[in-house]
């Protein structure tokens, strides 16, 4: 494949802008290209054949002169473009820059963002899920930046003291677990038996597994 030189992507956005009545000029001080048009603010885009760190530190460092900055970057193909600009796009609002792509193989430039103000939307739903997992967690089990390690949730809090109580006590009633434990779903959590720990022996009467035995074989939590 041959190698994309960023000089690529200058003509086909200068025609681009062009056509909505700018004056382009290229390597105007800093910028990569400035556009002018009538008493406006001028435009500035900066080009890379890809995502960079170092393009979006350029960018933010032209909005000193314009709050009208683009970032241009060669359209790629394939999923992993898809999710590059995806992420990328979501950081430029952020920033408040524009993000423009362009298809070298025709010259195609496609507008993904315009510069704006950005206001982030609160999703109510995922706040109230994290501060109901924040106040239900017991102590302080993990350790943050943790990868490939089994992290320690409330959910799993709650079905290791039910398989502790039954490791203690032999099978039991559902009712009768949550009435020990204080976990009040214990008859759900034993019925879903997401960790393969339980096992209903009769109706409503559940008992561990070997691989719940072994679980609840740990020492218990001392953050309780």
């Amino acid at each position: 494949m041959a190698r994309i030189l960023e000089t690529e992507l200058y003509e086909p956005v200068k025609a681009f802008l062009e056509n909505q009545g700018y004056e382009v000029k290229a390597e105007v001080g800093a910028a990569d290209i400035v556009a002018c048009r009538w008493d406006e603010d001028p435009v500035i885009v900066e080009l890379k054949t890809g995502f960079t760190l170092s393009l979006f530190h350029q960018c933010i460092d032209r909005q000193g002169m314009t709050d009208t900055v683009y970032l241009a970057v060669a359209r790629g193909t394939g999923r992993r473009f898809l999710t590059a600009l995806k992420s990328n796009l979501k950081l430029a609002r952020r920033l408040g820059l524009g993000l423009i792509t362009v298809r070298l193989a025709d010259g195609l430039v496609e507008v993904h963002a315009d510069p704006a103000p950005f206001t982030p939307r609160k999703m109510k739903p995922r706040k109230e899920r994290l501060l109901r997992e924040f106040s239900r967690r017991v102590g302080d089990p993990n350790t943050g930046g943790a990868t490939r390690v089994t992290l320690v949730t409330a959910y799993r809090q709650d079905a290791m003291r039910c398989a502790q109580y039954l490791q203690e006590n032999g099978p039991s009633r559902g009712a009768e677990v949550a009435k020990a434990t204080g976990v009040e779903r214990a008859t759900r959590m034993m019925a879903d038996d997401h960790y393969g720990w339980f096992e209903r022996v009769e109706r409503g009467i559940y008992g561990l597994t070997p691989k719940g035995a072994e679980a609840a074989g740990k020492p218990p939590d001392k953050s309780r």
